[in-house]
C-alpha cells in the first residue's frame, strides 16, 4: 500500500517552513526555502514509496527500523535555522553597522546548508531513477526539476549581488565544495552505520557537520589570506568568534582526527616492527604532530598566546568562585543521578521510556542555572561533555580493553528501539539538543527564550509529554501511532508554563524582554506537534525547529 501524500509529520513540517519563509526580510531569501521544502517533499514521497518497493535500489541502504524516511523533515531543518538567524540579524542592521559583516555570512551559511541537503536530495533522486518501479518516475522528475531550478535561482541572485569576478567564483566553489562533501558524507553514512539512521536523519547529520567543518574552514582561509596581505579573500568571516567557540572546534577537530591517528598509528607501528627496532621513535613523532595541529590551528585563528588547555584551566580557576561551585554542583547531581537511574533500570521495574525521561529532568537541573548565570561557561561545559561522549563511544565501538566492556554495558541499560549495536545515539542527541541553541545563541541575541529551546523543548515538553501520555493518555494521533492527545497538550501547556515563569524571572533581573506571546504560543504548538506525529529522532529536530521559531 502506497504511503499517503499528507501526513501528520509533513503537514507540521510544512507549516513550520511557511511561518519561516513568511517572516524572511526578502523574497529572494523566501523562496530557496520554498523551492528546497516543494523538492524536498516530491523526493520524500518517492523515496517513501520505493523503500516499500522490493526492487527499489534504495533498499540497499539499511535505515532504522520503524523510522519513516523523513526527508523532507531533514533537508529543511537546518535551512530553517539559518534563514530564523538571518530574520534575527536582519532587526539590528540599521542600528549596529558592524553586524553588516555577520549578516553577510550567515547569508553565506544558509545558502551553503541548502546547497548541501539539494545536493543529497540529487543524491536521493540518482538512486530513485535507478529503479525499475514506473510508480516512482513522476515523483522524482518533479523533484528533479525543482533541484535544476534552485541553482539557477542562486546563480540569478548571486549575479544580481555581486559583479563577477573573483570573488563570485570563489564563493561558488566553496558552495560547491559543501554539495560535494555532504554527498560523500551521507552516502559513508548510510553505508558503515546501516540501521543507525532514517533518511531524514542522515541528512540532518550530514548536512550539519558539513557546515560545521565548512565554518572551520572558512575561519582558517580567512586568516591565512589576512596573513598574506592578500587583497581577495576566499570568504569573509565576522571577526566576533569567541575565545570559547573557537577551543570548542579545535577540540572537536582534534576528535574527529582521532579514528584517523588510531588508524594509522597502528599501522605505522605494524610497518615499523618489520624495520629495525629504532624505527618505532616515528611512531610518537607522527603521532605528536597530529595532536600538535590543534594548537596550531586555534593560534591561527583565534591567536592564542598559550596551549588551548592552560587557558580553559586559567579561565575555569582565575577570578571565578560562581564556576567552581556550579562544577561542584553538576557533578553532584549527575554522581547521584547515575547511581540512582542506575540500579533502577536493573530492578526492570520502571518503564525504560521513563528511565530516559528522568534524564531530560536532569538535564533541566544542570543546565537551566548555568544559563542564567554562567552562560559563557556553559558553551564550554557542553563542548567538554561531548568530547567525553565521543571518547566513550570509540572506546565502546572500538571494545577497547578494559573500559570497553564496561562501557558498552552501562550506556546498554538505557537504549531503546532507536540505538543500534553499531551506535548508540541517544545521548549524544539529549546533549547537543541541549547545547545547539545555546551554542548559536552566543552573540546577538534579542530573544531571551532562544538559549533555552533545547532545555525547554526536551527537557520539560517531551518529558511531560511522554509521561502524562504514558499513564494517562487515551485518544491516540494515529491507529498506528503511540503519541496521545493528552501527551501532547501537557507537554505543550507545561513548555508554555514554563516559559511565563522564565520570562517573569528574566524580567525581574532587568532584562528588556522582546517575546511576543503570540509568535510564541505558535512556537510551542508547532514543536509540540512535531514531537506527536514524527517517527524521526525527536531529541535532534524538536530544539533546532523551536529555537528557529522562537527567533522570529
Amino acid at each position: 500500500m502506497a504511503p499517503a501524500v499528507v501526513s501528520g509529520e509533513r503537514l507540521v513540517v510544512f507549516l513550520f517552513v511557511a511561518r519561516v519563509a513568511l517572516a524572511a526580510p526578502a523574497v529572494r531569501l523566501a523562496a530557496p526555502l520554498a523551492v528546497l521544502a516543494a523538492a524536498a517533499l516530491a523526493v520524500d514521497g518517492s523515496a517513501s514509496a520505493a523503500v516499500a518497493s522490493s526492487s527499489s535500489q534504495l533498499r540497499r541502504f539499511r535505515t532504522r527500523p520503524g523510522a519513516s524516511s523523513g526527508i523532507l523533515l531533514g533537508a529543511t531543518t537546518l535551512p530553517s535555522v539559518m534563514l530564523s538567524r538571518l530574520i534575527q540579524l536582519s532587526r539590528v542592521l540599521k542600528a549596529d553597522p558592524n553586524g553588516h559583516e555577520e549578516y553577510a555570512y550567515v547569508e553565506m551559511q544558509y545558502w551553503a546548508v541548502s546547497i548541501s541537503c539539494l545536493s543529497m536530495l540529487a543524491f536521493f533522486v540518482w538512486h530513485l531513477r535507478q529503479s525499475p518501479n514506473n510508480g516512482i518516475s513522476n515523483a522524482s522528475k518533479y523533484g528533479l526539476v525543482l533541484i535544476i531550478l534552485y541553482p539557477l535561482a542562486y546563480l540569478f541572485f548571486f549575479l544580481l549581488k555581486t559583479d563577477g569576478g573573483l570573488p563570485a567564483m570563489s564563493n561558488l566553489a566553496y558552495l560547491l565544495c559543501h554539495g560535494v562533501a555532504a554527498v560523500i558524507l551521507i552516502q559513508h553514512i548510510l553505508e558503515k552505520f546501516p540501521s543507525c539512521s532514517s533518511f531524514g536523519e542522515a541528512t540532518l547529520v550530514s548536512s550539519g557537520l558539513v557546515l560545521y567543518c565548512g565554518d572551520m574552514l572558512a575561519h582558517t582561509l580567512s586568516k591565512v589570506m589576512e596573513f598574506s596581505m592578500s587583497s581577495e579573500a576566499f570568504i569573509r568571516t565576522p571577526g566576533t568568534q569567541s575565545k570559547i567557540g573557537t577551543i570548542i572546534q579545535g577540540l572537536l577537530l582534534g576528535l574527529f582526527l582521532l579514528p584517523l591517528l588510531y588508524k594509522s598509528s597502528l599501522q605505522v607501528l605494524a610497518y615499523c616492527r618489520k624495520l629495525e627496532r629504532q624505527r618505532t621513535q616515528t611512531v610518537e613523532e607522527y603521532t605528536q604532530k597530529r595532536i600538535d595541529c590543534v594548537p596550531s590551528w586555534t593560534r591561527l585563528v583565534q591567536g592564542f598566546e598559550v596551549h588551548p588547555f592552560v587557558w580553559v584551566f586559567n579561565y575555569i580557576f582565575t577570578d571565578s568562585r560562581a564556576r567552581l561551585v556550579l562544577c561542584a554542583y553538576w557533578i553532584f547531581v549527575i554522581y547521584v543521578s547515575i547511581r540512582r537511574f542506575y540500579s533502577i533500570s536493573k530492578q526492570s521495574k520502571t518503564e525504560r521510556i521513563l528511565l530516559r525521561k528522568y534524564y531530560h529532568l536532569v538535564a533541566v537541573l544542570i543546565f537551566s542555572p548555568a544559563v542564567i548565570f554562567q552562560p559563557d561557561f556553559l558553551d564550554l561545559a557542553f563542548g567538554a561533555a561531548f568530547a567525553v561522549f565521543l571518547i566513550l563511544e570509540m572506546i565502546r565501538v572500538w571494545e577497547i580493553y578494559p573500559l570497553g566492556h564496561i562501557v558498552h554495558q552501562f550506556m546498554n541499560a538505557f537504549t531503546d528501539h532507536r540505538d543500534s549495536e553499531i551506535l548508540i545515539v541517544s545521548h549524544f542527541s539529549l546533549l547537543l539538543g541541549c547545547a545547539l541553541p545555546k551554542w548559536m545563541s552566543s552573540g546577538f541575541n534579542d530573544r531571551p527564550l532562544t538559549p533555552f529551546a533545547g532545555i525547554l523543548s526536551l527537557g520539560i515538553g517531551d518529558t511531560m509529554a511522554s509521561m502524562i501520555g504514558y499513564k494517562y493518555g487515551v485518544l491516540r494521533w494515529s491507529k498506528t501511532g503511540k503519541k496521545t492527545i493528552e501527551g501532547t497538550a501537557a507537554g505543550i501547556t507545561s513548555v508554555l508554563a514554563a516559559c511565563s515563569i522564565l520570562l517573569s524571572l528574566l524580567a525581574s533581573s532587568g532584562y528588556i524582554l522582546s517575546q511576543h506571546w503570540l509568535s510564541l504560543l505558535v512556537a510551542v504548538t508547532l514543536s509540540g506537534l512535531l514531537e506527536a506525529y514524527t517517527a524521526q529522532l525527536d531529541n535532534a529536530f524538536i530544539p533546532l525547529v523551536f529555537y528557529s521559531l522562537l527567533c522570529l
